[in-house]
């Protein structure tokens, strides 16, 4: 077996903007990927494997990193055949990939080969331009405006062009203020929402909207304010003619009513968007035409299994390089099956959370397979339930009661033991925007954490625990999703050392956590990673007060300001001091604790051209579309 070291550089600046954290969604290639964490979104997806949704690559002139993009392989034509990979257990829960319950890094994997965008992520967080599909040019910085072009022959699967009807849906998606006054401003979090969409930060961003005429390829936004991570707000949109067809008009007059501010014809189209691209597992539209794709995959009838996989074929009408491979197979496979599936042929390429047993089974097979061991930008945490039912809440056992499990929690154990033996250059992480291989890391926790819960302290968690006034044993739960020995083995250190201070901590983990625990917040702690791809911003979904991934309901004031400060400047000096000022309310409320940064590694078959790993939370698929059998 040949191992071959990929160290990404990430410390990436993009108009002096301060490469910070990802986007986000829940979990490590479980999860929704860090941070928003879709170049539409700008926010991070959770995860449950290494990837590296959220969830911070910076503001935007351009790639910094050229060689960090998709190369020239020379493709010139799709070849018959299939490659088959595989994210990790979890199963397509729809086209739609950026509903709440929807968005993360299994999704996104799909999604990322179904929808074109101006953007993507390069290996080391880089923000490459799309020129197959259109481009984009900032016409001023003071304000913010940037005109954005989509090429004449983008089109849908289906033969409609890609227009800004596609990005005005987009936008009224995002609960803009004629939908819902308040909520996309942050003025009013507790609006109800229309759009079940992951993110709103382009309505909040962009409060006017996209400019052009019906139908246009050329259409114009201008931010409220500079805006760090801009190149990521305008990504890929969904099918607005699909949109409006299901709301019983025609796409000229569901984009001339975002263009109106017609709530109510808006309002029609949404219910289709939250609830008409989900599916029964296993079971795909019966009219393949509600599915369109503007990438160079497109869903193949019949090619969903329930808990299996799902195929796609070549978009033979995509306007782009072409697939190099007719079918690209997503298998669904946990973990602790994924070396055997490698090496029994049943999938090609595999990025599995790294334990040390699965690093000595992949020792095993030699050569066959090759090995790639790099640095990534998804990371562990531990996330504390703030709703009234959980007793971590401020009704109930409180910060003390925060307090004291974060004293408990061996923190230092768990790397030692699960993590180090894999990559022993590995750290306790304390911090959530900047991570331990980047410049400013040291200089943010600094100025933001105190060391406390460097080590162990079960009698100081002991006292905190009595003065928190709750009987004990004090139940906690811990979700995650099932099917991760590191989580489950994390999950038991943390029960052997919180138990002792008076915790009874119950493992919950559970195949649909993402799905249903997380976002219903039926949990005290969640246990996942969000997967980032170097946003500056992102994070603000995850921590500021009623944003769509702040799956615990936290709210502080103080971080709500830092976030504002951050998310409206492109002066570096501004983001990292603002930066430390989220951390240190972060670290004071205890929000959560951070635990490492996970160690990527993935593996594949040694015949199989053009494999390239990524430290974002992209994942290696990234560029599946150049994947070759010899």
């Amino acid at each position: 077996m040949k191992f071959r070291r990929t160290t990404a550089s990430l410390a990436v600046m993009l108009s002096g903007a301060l490469l910070l954290s990802a986007c986000t969604s829940p979990d490590e290639t479980d999860t929704p990927p860090a941070g928003e964490t879709t170049a539409a979104t700008g926010s991070e997806s959770p995860t449950d494997t290494a990837s590296a949704e959220p969830s911070e690559s910076a503001s935007g002139s351009g790639s910094e990193n050229p060689a960090a993009c998709l190369q020239d392989v020379g493709i010139t034509a799709t070849q018959d055949g299939e490659v088959r990979y595989t994210a990790g257990p979890g199963d397509w829960s729809g086209y739609n990939s950026i509903t709440f319950k929807t968005y993360s890094t299994y999704n996104s994997a799909v999604a990322a080969h179904m929808f074109s965008s101006f953007v993507y992520f390069g290996t080391d967080g880089t923000i490459c331009d799309n020129k197959d599909f259109g481009s984009y040019e900032v016409l001023s910085e003071d304000p913010l405006e940037v005109q954005y072009t989509i090429n004449d022959d983008a089109t849908w699967s289906d033969g409609t062009p890609v227009t800004i009807n596609d990005y005005l849906m987009d936008w009224a998606a995002q609960n803009p203020e004629f939908l819902v006054p308040g909520y996309a401003s942050g003025e009013n979090p507790e609006a109800p929402v229309v759009f079940e969409h992951v993110s709103s930060s382009f309505a909040q961003y962009v409060p006017e909207g996209p400019q052009g005429e019906v139908g246009s390829k050329t259409f114009t936004v201008k931010y409220s304010s500079p805006y760090p991570d801009y190149k990521l707000v305008v990504g890929s949109a969904l099918p607005a003619h699909v949109i409006a067809k299901h709301a019983g008009v025609t796409p000229e007059e569901l984009a001339q009513a975002v263009l109106d501010r017609d709530a109510e014809t808006i309002k029609k189209a949404a219910e289709f968007w939250n609830t008409g691209w989900a599916y029964n597992p296993g079971e795909l539209p019966a009219d393949l035409s509600d599915v369109p794709s503007s990438g160079p995959y497109k869903l193949k009838e019949g090619g969903w299994t329930a808990g299996q996989s799902l195929t796609l074929e070549a978009n033979e009408d995509y306007f782009g390089t072409p697939p190099a491979t007719r079918n690209l197979i997503f298998r669904f496979i946990d973990d602790a099956q994924q070396v055997q599936s490698l090496q029994n042929g049943d999938v090609q390429v595999i990025q599995p959370q790294g334990t040390v047993d699965l690093v000595g089974q992949l020792d095993a097979i030699g050569d066959a397979v090759k090995v790639d061991t790099f640095s990534s930008l998804t990371w562990e945490h531990l996330d504390f339930n703030f709703r009234d039912s959980s007793a971590f809440a401020d009704a109930n056992g409180g910060l003390e009661l925060r307090q004291a499990f974060a004293y408990c929690v061996p923190r230092q154990q768990i790397v030692d033991q699960l993590i180090k033996p894999i990559s022993p250059d590995t750290v306790v992480m304390n911090a959530r925007e900047v991570f331990p291989f980047q410049d400013d890391y040291q200089e943010v926790v600094d100025a933001s954490y105190g060391g406390e819960y460097d080590a162990v302290d079960i009698e100081k968690s002991k006292e905190l625990v009595a003065a928190s006034g709750v009987s004990t044993p004090i139940d906690i739960r811990i979700g995650y999703r099932a099917g991760n020995q590191r989580r489950t083995d994390t999950v038991a250190a943390i029960k052997a050392s919180c138990d002792q201070a008076g915790f009874n901590v119950i493992d919950t983990n559970a195949a649909d956590f993402f799905d249903v625990a997380l976002p219903n917040g039926d949990y005290e702690v969640a246990l996942f990673a969000w997967a980032g791809s170097g946003q500056i911003a992102s994070g603000q979904n995850i921590y500021a007060t009623g944003k769509g991934q702040n799956y615990g309901e936290y709210s502080n004031a103080d971080v709500d300001a830092a976030w504002e400060e951050l998310a409206s400047t492109l002066d570096r000096e501004t983001q990292v001091e603002a930066t430390k000022k989220i951390e240190k309310g972060l670290w004071d409320t205890l929000y959560g604790i951070p635990l490492y940064a996970h160690p990527g590694i993935a593996a594949y078959d040694s015949t199989l051209q053009n494999v390239r790993a990524t430290a974002t939370q992209d994942q290696i698929s990234w560029n599946a579309p150049q994947w070759l059998n010899s």
